[in-house]
């Protein structure tokens, strides 16, 4: 039995629904249970209470047109349905009701108001139908206007007799009135074939190209003749553009993309993300702020990824970038993400790992330092657009290495991550707007010079953003982007990591040092006996290959007996090498480079453009040291410290070169910060550790270059000529050794003889 709201009602003459059909009370035996009933043509049935409640009968709803469930498809009506206003006219009408059931407003002869029981309404001296006729008579004699807002402008005995029973069944929502909860929706043009025509139209639309409403309309009526009588009407155009709105939607999407998600749609399928970790976002986007670059000082544009997690909405990881993000910086983005985040110099206790089920001092210890707030995980599913970056072969492999399915975002679906779109414009509104050097969202709203107003450099920048988010946005409460579970709190990111860490768990899973180099992108190629590995164009070597040497790798498959060498395209003075046997890392240097002293780092653009001018010279070099001095006058092309535009004059063109200079130095210094902080020993022979880089001030890189122009210039002094050469005799020496008028030396006394 299936019943609505309220009790079982089975006087005589009430309605039930058994098997579908009503059957009236005709009598009913409490004291034995049974019930007999009968229907209009006559027959009957006796059956017992046992079998109402347990069989498949309910009883048919009482005044449903004032509850709302005149239908199967409509929910009852409550008083959370009506406006205040609504509300308040609906306890007049319920106290007028009670009034005339009871003889007091409130219903309770025990706590009567002030002058109750009124005369004409004691229940001890009148009767029920005198106190309903006085009723009648008083809300007759109201204002026409007060009567009407009441609902009682027709108000008679038997108006009084069917609200008492509904309030005695609903309570206060029998005193609803019907036009206030009308039934809403559904329109009665659109007859069964015209919604046929409808959906087939729909579904020949998203085959054709795009096409108008009116022809829309058209192709309906078109179905409506050819299949159904001419007599069908079809609605109008107003009505049927309504009608297609409401149920396909507005439509402005691309006729493709509109295929694309009706397809998703046909699925039926409908992902919930109900924890941390689940679906992270990424995205990237220029940094609305200018800042300066740390080597020459110049205000330059950065670029700002962001990985928010969908479901807490924390920013798990940032990075900056002087130039566009690679697939090399996305990886190492997903590293951040599951690696606690150190506790940096200045941040106070309020920073430091705060939630609770795992202590602060059990994080740090796996960890190795201080952890802040900041929640880390490791990513199932990540979410990007489809920029270039994010399709690049090496995130693929990173893919694999760490376990998460890269998903990329339908074309031009921005709710497929519009959780990370709406972030960047609260991070923008509550930070970047409050920056000196803020530049506006284009051209028009700029100010006067924000390059002149920069004052951040991106070291600066970084720390801010990074103190930002663990501070403030960390603890910024929500609003609608409240859980399911409780949609009515106050919720922040940090709130909702911490509950679904004490409903789920947490995985305290901290990658090893080693994964930066499984992150790097792979190289396999064969070991030179004598001069290493080739890596892009350039060779490396190192006492890390000695044991492998003129030896095929026993790997399988398409690249069988090849080596994996891994490179970080930031920085391409080094690559790495897996030692098979012990399991340890090595660092391959250029075979290029002095032993003297180091060069400035340089990426992998720099390399193609040295590698670009080689070929443009005519030059084939069989080693990499005829490399070096092309890629010397490269690094030297800044000019010197009095010659700068912005010491000499106005910025002329050399602002570009500077600019690329100051992204290597920055590059470099990032490719160093993810190394691990205990990098493999310095192999014998290799010079100092080329992976310590700190950015250069514009004097000590120009120093840098200089020093190693002039210690290139002496080795090849010293290769031309091994041996120290005897000075050049004095001249006239050859004429005083065979002059005839030299006098002889004079000779010794001997000895006894006297002068």
């Amino acid at each position: 039995m299936s019943q609505h709201v309220g009790m079982l009602d089975l006087s005589p003459g009430a309605v039930v629904v058994v098997d579908g059909v009503e059957w009236l009370v005709e009598s009913f035996a409490p004291q034995y249970g049974h019930i007999q009933l009968h229907r209009g043509d006559g027959t009957t049935m006796q059956t017992t209470v046992r079998a109402l409640l347990t069989g498949p009968a309910h009883r048919a709803p009482v005044n449903a047109l004032i509850l709302g469930t005149d239908s199967a498809t409509r929910q009852p009506m409550t008083l959370a349905d009506l406006t205040q206003d609504q509300r308040e006219l609906a306890l007049v009408r319920l106290g007028h009701v009670l009034e005339v059931e009871t003889g007091f407003r409130g219903g309770d002869p025990l706590r009567p108001a002030p002058g109750e029981p009124r005369r004409g309404y004691d229940p001890n001296a009148t009767t029920l139908t005198a106190r309903r006729l006085a009723k009648v008579a008083e809300l007759q004699a109201l204002d026409p206007q007060d009567a009407r807002r009441l609902g009682f402008a027709h108000v008679s005995l038997r108006t009084l007799e069917r609200l008492g029973a509904d309030c005695r069944r609903f309570g206060v929502a029998g005193a609803i009135l019907g036009s206030w909860v009308r039934r809403s929706g559904g329109r009665p043009s659109i007859t069964e074939p015209v919604r046929e025509a409808i959906f087939a139209v729909r579904a020949e639309t998203l085959h054709r190209s795009r096409i108008s409403m009116m022809a829309r309309r058209r192709l309906v009526c078109q179905y409506v003749r050819e299949k159904y009588d001419e007599q069908v009407q079809v609605p109008c155009y107003e009505t049927l553009r309504q009608v297609w709105r409401e149920w396909f939607g507005p439509g402005g999407a691309r006729q493709r993309y509109q295929r694309s998600a009706a397809a998703v749609e046909a699925t039926g399928i409908h992902v919930v993300v109900h924890r941390p970790g689940q679906v992270i976002a990424l995205d990237t986007t220029i940094l609305p702020v200018k800042v300066r670059e740390s080597v020459f000082g110049d205000p330059v544009s950065a670029h700002l990824t962001i990985a928010l997690d969908v479901y807490t909405h924390s920013l798990v990881a940032f990075r900056l970038t002087l130039v566009s993000d690679t697939s090399v910086d996305v990886a190492m983005l997903l590293r951040d993400v599951m690696t606690p985040l150190p506790l940096r110099d200045g941040w106070g206790e309020d920073m430091i790992w705060p939630y609770p089920g795992v202590p602060a001092a059990v994080v740090a210890e796996f960890a190795g330092y201080p952890v802040a707030a900041l929640p880390f995980f490791t990513p199932e599913t990540v979410t990007t657009d489809h920029g270039s970056v994010y399709k690049n072969h090496n995130l693929v492999e990173v893919q694999r290495v760490i376990g998460a399915n890269i998903l990329p975002a339908r074309v031009l679906r921005p709710t497929d991550k519009q959780a990370v779109e709406r972030a960047f414009g609260a991070i923008q509104s509550l930070l970047f707007e409050n920056l000196l050097g803020y530049q506006g969202v284009d051209v028009a709203d700029r100010g006067v010079d924000p390059e002149a107003d920069a004052v951040l450099t991106v070291e600066a920048m970084e720390h801010l953003v990074a103190t930002w988010s663990v501070k403030i946005w960390q603890n910024r409460v929500l609003g609608e982007y409240a859980p399911a579970w409780d949609p009515g709190g106050r919720h922040s990111p940090n709130t909702l990591f911490a509950a679904a860490m004490a409903q789920g768990g947490f995985a305290l899973q901290i990658p090893t040092p080693e994964l930066y180099y499984e992150l790097l992108p792979a190289h396999h190629v064969s070991v030179h006996g004598r001069r290493g590995v080739k890596i892009r164009g350039l060779w490396y070597d190192g006492p890390g290959l000695d044991d492998y040497r003129h030896e095929p790798s026993t790997r399988g498959g398409v690249h069988k007996g090849k080596w994996v060498v891994r490179s970080d395209p930031r920085d391409r003075r080094t690559v790495f090498f897996h030692d098979p046997g012990g399991g340890q890392w090595h660092t391959l240097r250029w075979t290029g480079l002095p032993a003297e002293g180091e060069i400035p780092s340089f990426s992998d653009a720099r390399a193609r453009q040295l590698l670009e001018h080689a070929r443009q010279a005519g030059l084939k070099p069989r080693s990499d040291a005829e490399l070096l001095p092309l890629l010397l006058d490269l690094l030297s092309d800044v000019t010197p410290v009095h010659q700068w535009p912005t010491q000499a004059g106005p910025a002329g063109t050399g602002k570009r070169h500077r600019t690329e200079h100051a992204r290597e130095a920055t590059r470099a210094a990032a490719a160093h910060a993810d190394r691990p902080e205990a990098p493999p020993a310095a192999e014998p022979g290799c010079g100092q550790d080329v992976g310590t880089v700190v950015p250069m001030r514009p004097v000590g890189r120009v120093a840098q270059v200089q020093t190693a122009v002039d210690a290139e210039r002496r080795r090849r002094r010293e290769a031309a000529v091994p041996d120290r050469p005897q000075p050049p005799p004095r001249l006239g020496d050859a004429f005083r050794r065979r002059s005839l008028f030299l006098l002889p030396a004079d000779e010794p006394d001997e000895p006894g003889q006297a002068g």
